[in-house]
């Protein structure tokens, strides 16, 4: 089992930057991947980000430029830079740790496959115009 942790949501002007953190406890061990959802009121979930163990980096389309996924190995942390931030990025972000096969990560819809691991509590973030 992994527990995930969120931290780093607010309210920030358009344009703005904040910082999320995803903290892992638990057997992190079997962590293969780390990502970021998010979900607006109304509206269906969305992978955001994704950092996989062999080095490859995943956005969406809609962050690409202005969100950075990166981890700290060492504290089992991810993290999520979101710059220029606008309205349409107002969502609960929540992290996901999976512990799955790589291969069902480069072989599928990797938010998908991803969406099926272990799921944090989410944080919010409201950006306002």
């Amino acid at each position: 089992q992994v527990q995930l942790q969120e931290s780093g949501g607010g309210s920030v002007q358009s344009g703005g930057s904040l910082r999320l953190s995803c903290v892992a406890s638990g057997a992190t061990y079997i962590i293969k991947a780390m990502a970021w959802f998010r979900q607006a009121p109304g509206m269906e979930r969305e992978g955001v980000a994704a950092i996989v163990s062999d080095g490859n980096r995943y956005y969406a389309d809609s962050v690409k430029g202005r969100f950075t996924i990166s981890q700290d190995n060492t504290r089992n942390e991810a993290f999520l830079e979101m710059n220029s931030l606008k309205p349409e990025d107002t969502a609960m972000y929540s992290c996901v740790a999976y512990p799955g096969a790589l291969d069902d990560l480069r072989n599928g819809d990797i938010w998908s496959t991803l969406s099926l691991g272990y799921w944090g509590q989410g944080t919010q973030v409201t950006v306002s115009s």
